[in-house]
Protein backbone atom coordinates (compact mmCIF):
# COMPACT_ATOMS: atom_id res chain seq x y z
CA UNK A 1 0.00 0.00 0.00
CA UNK A 2 1.40 3.37 -1.02
CA UNK A 3 0.33 5.33 2.04
CA UNK A 4 2.76 4.06 4.66
CA UNK A 5 3.52 5.29 8.15
CA UNK A 6 7.04 6.44 7.28
CA UNK A 7 5.74 8.74 4.56
CA UNK A 8 3.12 10.15 6.93
CA UNK A 9 5.77 10.84 9.54
CA UNK A 10 7.91 12.60 6.94
CA UNK A 11 4.95 14.73 5.90
CA UNK A 12 4.23 15.77 9.46
CA UNK A 13 7.90 16.63 10.01
CA UNK A 14 7.96 18.87 6.96
CA UNK A 15 4.83 20.72 8.03
CA UNK A 16 6.16 21.12 11.55
CA UNK A 17 9.24 22.86 10.16
CA UNK A 18 7.23 25.37 8.15
CA UNK A 19 9.21 28.13 6.50
CA UNK A 20 8.56 31.84 7.02
CA UNK A 21 5.61 33.09 5.00
CA UNK A 22 6.12 34.37 1.47
CA UNK A 23 4.97 37.88 0.61
CA UNK A 24 2.20 36.71 -1.72
CA UNK A 25 -0.33 33.91 -1.87
CA UNK A 26 -0.33 30.54 -3.56
CA UNK A 27 -2.83 30.62 -6.43
CA UNK A 28 -4.84 27.74 -7.88
CA UNK A 29 -4.74 27.94 -11.68
CA UNK A 30 -8.35 27.25 -12.55
CA UNK A 31 -7.69 27.77 -16.25
CA UNK A 32 -5.31 24.83 -16.45
CA UNK A 33 -7.12 21.77 -17.80
CA UNK A 34 -4.48 20.26 -20.08
CA UNK A 35 -4.37 16.91 -18.24
CA UNK A 36 -4.09 14.05 -19.05
CA UNK A 37 -4.52 13.39 -15.31
CA UNK A 38 -6.43 15.57 -12.85
CA UNK A 39 -3.37 16.87 -11.02
CA UNK A 40 -4.03 20.42 -9.86
CA UNK A 41 -1.81 23.33 -10.85
CA UNK A 42 -0.90 25.85 -8.17
CA UNK A 43 1.51 28.69 -8.79
CA UNK A 44 3.45 31.33 -6.91
CA UNK A 45 4.25 34.46 -8.89
CA UNK A 46 6.35 37.06 -7.04
CA UNK A 47 5.42 40.72 -7.29
CA UNK A 48 8.83 41.49 -8.79
CA UNK A 49 9.00 38.81 -11.47
CA UNK A 50 11.94 38.43 -13.82
CA UNK A 51 11.26 38.82 -17.54
CA UNK A 52 11.14 36.09 -18.65
CA UNK A 53 10.94 34.27 -15.31
CA UNK A 54 12.74 31.01 -14.55
CA UNK A 55 10.42 28.23 -13.35
CA UNK A 56 10.92 25.82 -10.45
CA UNK A 57 8.48 22.91 -10.20
CA UNK A 58 8.31 21.92 -6.50
CA UNK A 59 6.66 18.52 -6.03
CA UNK A 60 5.16 17.37 -2.74
CA UNK A 61 5.53 14.06 -0.91
CA UNK A 62 2.91 11.33 -0.32
CA UNK A 63 0.08 12.52 1.98
CA UNK A 64 1.10 16.05 1.00
CA UNK A 65 -0.47 18.84 -1.02
CA UNK A 66 0.68 21.79 -3.08
CA UNK A 67 -0.24 24.07 -0.17
CA UNK A 68 1.74 22.00 2.34
CA UNK A 69 4.89 22.04 0.20
CA UNK A 70 4.45 25.77 -0.40
CA UNK A 71 4.26 26.35 3.35
CA UNK A 72 7.02 23.98 4.44
CA UNK A 73 9.73 25.00 1.97
CA UNK A 74 11.37 28.33 1.20
CA UNK A 75 11.15 28.36 -2.60
CA UNK A 76 8.41 31.02 -2.58
CA UNK A 77 10.35 33.22 -0.15
CA UNK A 78 13.36 33.00 -2.43
CA UNK A 79 11.17 33.71 -5.45
CA UNK A 80 10.33 37.05 -3.81
CA UNK A 81 14.05 37.82 -3.79
CA UNK A 82 15.05 36.44 -7.17
CA UNK A 83 11.97 36.78 -9.37
CA UNK A 84 11.40 33.20 -10.48
CA UNK A 85 8.02 31.41 -10.66
CA UNK A 86 7.23 28.32 -8.59
CA UNK A 87 4.73 25.71 -9.79
CA UNK A 88 3.36 23.44 -7.05
CA UNK A 89 1.55 20.47 -8.63
CA UNK A 90 -1.13 18.82 -6.49
CA UNK A 91 -1.45 15.03 -6.82
CA UNK A 92 -4.81 13.67 -7.99
CA UNK A 93 -4.42 10.39 -6.07
CA UNK A 94 -6.33 9.68 -2.86
CA UNK A 95 -3.10 9.24 -0.90
CA UNK A 96 -1.39 12.29 -2.35
CA UNK A 97 1.23 10.20 -4.15
CA UNK A 98 2.47 10.59 -7.71
CA UNK A 99 2.19 8.13 -10.58
CA UNK A 100 5.78 7.03 -11.09
CA UNK A 101 4.78 3.42 -11.76
CA UNK A 102 2.87 3.39 -15.06
CA UNK A 103 4.33 3.06 -18.54
CA UNK A 104 2.44 6.20 -19.51
CA UNK A 105 4.03 8.40 -16.85
CA UNK A 106 7.48 6.98 -17.50
CA UNK A 107 7.31 7.66 -21.25
CA UNK A 108 7.91 10.95 -23.04
CA UNK A 109 4.50 12.28 -24.10
CA UNK A 110 3.00 8.99 -22.94
CA UNK A 111 0.56 10.48 -20.45
CA UNK A 112 0.32 10.10 -16.69
CA UNK A 113 1.14 12.68 -14.05
CA UNK A 114 4.52 13.43 -15.65
CA UNK A 115 2.84 14.68 -18.83
CA UNK A 116 0.38 16.75 -16.80
CA UNK A 117 3.27 18.45 -14.99
CA UNK A 118 5.09 19.03 -18.30
CA UNK A 119 1.89 20.70 -19.55
CA UNK A 120 1.85 22.92 -16.45
CA UNK A 121 5.28 24.20 -17.44
CA UNK A 122 4.03 25.02 -20.94
CA UNK A 123 1.01 26.80 -19.43
CA UNK A 124 3.27 28.91 -17.21
CA UNK A 125 5.43 29.84 -20.17
CA UNK A 126 2.41 30.85 -22.25
CA UNK A 127 0.38 32.59 -19.54
CA UNK A 128 2.75 33.77 -16.79
CA UNK A 129 5.85 34.85 -18.68
CA UNK A 130 7.89 31.80 -17.74
CA UNK A 131 11.27 31.13 -19.32
CA UNK A 132 11.18 27.84 -21.23
CA UNK A 133 14.99 27.76 -21.21
CA UNK A 134 15.22 27.88 -17.40
CA UNK A 135 12.94 25.17 -16.00
CA UNK A 136 13.91 23.08 -12.97
CA UNK A 137 12.32 20.35 -10.83
CA UNK A 138 12.65 19.40 -7.19
CA UNK A 139 10.68 17.27 -4.75
CA UNK A 140 10.68 15.13 -1.62
CA UNK A 141 9.93 11.39 -1.38
CA UNK A 142 7.19 10.70 -3.96
CA UNK A 143 8.00 14.17 -5.33
CA UNK A 144 11.66 13.13 -5.56
CA UNK A 145 10.62 10.07 -7.53
CA UNK A 146 8.67 12.31 -9.89
CA UNK A 147 11.65 14.63 -10.20
CA UNK A 148 13.70 11.70 -11.48
CA UNK A 149 10.89 10.63 -13.81
CA UNK A 150 10.62 14.14 -15.26
CA UNK A 151 14.39 14.29 -15.74
CA UNK A 152 14.27 10.99 -17.61
CA UNK A 153 11.14 11.46 -19.71
CA UNK A 154 11.36 15.23 -20.31
CA UNK A 155 15.04 16.23 -20.49
CA UNK A 156 14.04 18.65 -23.24
CA UNK A 157 12.05 20.65 -20.66
CA UNK A 158 13.91 20.31 -17.35
CA UNK A 159 17.45 21.68 -17.25
CA UNK A 160 18.29 20.50 -13.71
CA UNK A 161 16.70 18.61 -10.84
CA UNK A 162 17.14 18.11 -7.10
CA UNK A 163 15.72 14.86 -5.71
CA UNK A 164 15.26 14.45 -1.94
CA UNK A 165 15.05 10.85 -0.73
CA UNK A 166 13.66 9.22 -3.86
CA UNK A 167 14.48 6.22 -6.04
CA UNK A 168 16.01 5.82 -9.52
CA UNK A 169 13.98 6.75 -12.57
CA UNK A 170 11.81 3.77 -13.47
CA UNK A 171 12.57 1.86 -10.27
CA UNK A 172 8.92 1.98 -9.15
CA UNK A 173 7.55 0.62 -12.42
CA UNK A 174 4.70 -1.79 -11.73
CA UNK A 175 3.39 -3.90 -14.64
CA UNK A 176 -0.25 -3.07 -15.21
CA UNK A 177 -0.18 0.18 -13.25
CA UNK A 178 -2.65 2.58 -14.85
CA UNK A 179 -2.09 6.30 -15.28
CA UNK A 180 -4.64 8.31 -13.36
CA UNK A 181 -5.69 5.54 -10.98
CA UNK A 182 -6.77 6.59 -7.50
CA UNK A 183 -3.74 5.06 -5.77
CA UNK A 184 -0.53 4.65 -7.79
CA UNK A 185 1.32 1.36 -7.38
CA UNK A 186 3.82 0.65 -4.60
CA UNK A 187 6.94 -1.38 -5.43
CA UNK A 188 8.34 -3.15 -2.37
CA UNK A 189 11.47 -4.36 -4.14
CA UNK A 190 12.42 -0.81 -5.05
CA UNK A 191 11.39 0.85 -1.80
CA UNK A 192 13.32 -1.77 0.14
CA UNK A 193 16.50 -1.07 -1.80
CA UNK A 194 16.52 -4.48 -3.48
CA UNK A 195 16.27 -3.24 -7.08
CA UNK A 196 19.93 -3.41 -8.04
CA UNK A 197 21.17 -2.93 -11.61
CA UNK A 198 24.41 -2.02 -13.32
CA UNK A 199 24.96 1.60 -14.28
CA UNK A 200 24.46 0.65 -17.92
CA UNK A 201 21.17 -1.09 -17.18
CA UNK A 202 19.83 1.89 -15.26
CA UNK A 203 21.02 4.25 -17.96
CA UNK A 204 19.44 2.17 -20.72
CA UNK A 205 16.17 2.18 -18.76
CA UNK A 206 16.12 5.98 -18.60
CA UNK A 207 17.03 6.34 -22.25
CA UNK A 208 14.22 3.95 -23.21
CA UNK A 209 11.62 6.41 -21.90
CA UNK A 210 12.52 8.93 -24.61
CA UNK A 211 13.78 6.89 -27.58
CA UNK A 212 15.88 8.78 -30.07
CA UNK A 213 16.55 11.78 -27.81
CA UNK A 214 20.09 13.05 -28.35
CA UNK A 215 19.89 16.46 -26.68
CA UNK A 216 21.27 17.74 -23.40
CA UNK A 217 20.31 15.70 -20.34
CA UNK A 218 19.01 17.08 -17.06
CA UNK A 219 21.71 17.87 -14.47
CA UNK A 220 20.95 16.16 -11.14
CA UNK A 221 21.40 16.54 -7.39
CA UNK A 222 20.59 13.33 -5.49
CA UNK A 223 19.99 13.53 -1.71
CA UNK A 224 19.50 10.60 0.68
CA UNK A 225 19.81 9.81 4.37
CA UNK A 226 21.59 6.71 5.67
CA UNK A 227 18.77 6.07 8.20
CA UNK A 228 15.94 6.13 5.65
CA UNK A 229 13.54 3.32 6.56
CA UNK A 230 10.89 4.22 3.96
CA UNK A 231 12.86 4.40 0.70
CA UNK A 232 15.97 2.51 1.72
CA UNK A 233 19.43 4.01 1.48
CA UNK A 234 20.67 1.62 -1.28
CA UNK A 235 18.45 3.63 -3.64
CA UNK A 236 20.99 6.46 -3.29
CA UNK A 237 23.78 4.42 -4.87
CA UNK A 238 21.45 3.06 -7.55
CA UNK A 239 20.27 6.55 -8.53
CA UNK A 240 23.84 7.82 -8.71
CA UNK A 241 24.81 4.84 -10.89
CA UNK A 242 21.91 5.66 -13.18
CA UNK A 243 22.61 9.34 -13.65
CA UNK A 244 26.36 8.80 -13.83
CA UNK A 245 25.70 6.62 -16.87
CA UNK A 246 23.05 8.88 -18.41
CA UNK A 247 25.18 12.00 -17.97
CA UNK A 248 28.43 10.17 -18.81
CA UNK A 249 30.32 11.36 -15.74
CA UNK A 250 32.43 9.05 -13.53
CA UNK A 251 32.74 9.37 -9.76
CA UNK A 252 35.54 11.79 -8.86
CA UNK A 253 35.77 12.29 -5.09
CA UNK A 254 34.01 12.71 -1.75
CA UNK A 255 33.91 15.96 0.22
CA UNK A 256 33.27 15.52 3.94
CA UNK A 257 30.90 17.77 5.91
CA UNK A 258 29.40 19.40 2.84
CA UNK A 259 26.99 21.20 2.61
CA UNK A 260 26.91 20.83 6.42
CA UNK A 261 28.29 18.70 9.20
CA UNK A 262 27.41 15.01 8.84
CA UNK A 263 26.80 15.17 5.10
CA UNK A 264 29.13 13.82 2.42
CA UNK A 265 29.18 15.40 -1.02
CA UNK A 266 29.85 12.90 -3.80
CA UNK A 267 31.23 14.63 -6.89
CA UNK A 268 30.93 13.18 -10.38
CA UNK A 269 33.01 14.49 -13.26
CA UNK A 270 33.76 18.15 -12.70
CA UNK A 271 30.73 18.58 -10.46
CA UNK A 272 28.61 20.46 -12.99
CA UNK A 273 26.30 17.60 -14.06
CA UNK A 274 25.87 15.25 -11.09
CA UNK A 275 26.35 15.50 -7.34
CA UNK A 276 25.11 13.28 -4.53
CA UNK A 277 24.60 14.27 -0.89
CA UNK A 278 24.54 11.55 1.76
CA UNK A 279 23.23 12.53 5.20
CA UNK A 280 24.69 10.41 8.01
CA UNK A 281 21.92 9.32 10.38
CA UNK A 282 19.30 11.29 8.44
CA UNK A 283 15.93 9.57 8.00
CA UNK A 284 13.08 10.08 5.58
CA UNK A 285 13.18 12.66 4.20
CA UNK A 286 16.35 14.74 3.90
CA UNK A 287 15.53 18.35 4.86
CA UNK A 288 15.24 20.60 1.83
CA UNK A 289 18.35 22.69 1.16
CA UNK A 290 16.87 25.47 -0.95
CA UNK A 291 20.02 27.59 -1.21
CA UNK A 292 21.99 24.62 -2.53
CA UNK A 293 19.23 23.92 -5.03
CA UNK A 294 19.17 27.49 -6.31
CA UNK A 295 22.95 27.52 -6.76
CA UNK A 296 22.63 24.25 -8.72
CA UNK A 297 19.89 25.75 -10.86
CA UNK A 298 22.00 28.87 -11.47
CA UNK A 299 19.43 31.20 -9.89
Amino acid sequence: MYLVSGLLAAALALVANAAPAAQGQLQKVNGFNAGPTKAGMYIYVPSKKATPAPIIVAIHYCTGTAQAYFSSTQYANLADQKGFIVIYPNSPSSGGCWDVASTASLTHNGGGDSKTIANMVDYAVQNYGGDADKVFATGSSSGAMMTNVLAGAYPDIFKAGSSYSGVPDGCFYVPGATAGQATPGWNNECSGGRSVKTAQQWGDLTRSYYPGYNGTRTRMLIWHGTADNTLSYPNFAEALKQWSNVLDVPFTNDVANNPQSGYTKKVYGDGTKLIGYSGQGVGHTVPVHESVDLAWFGL
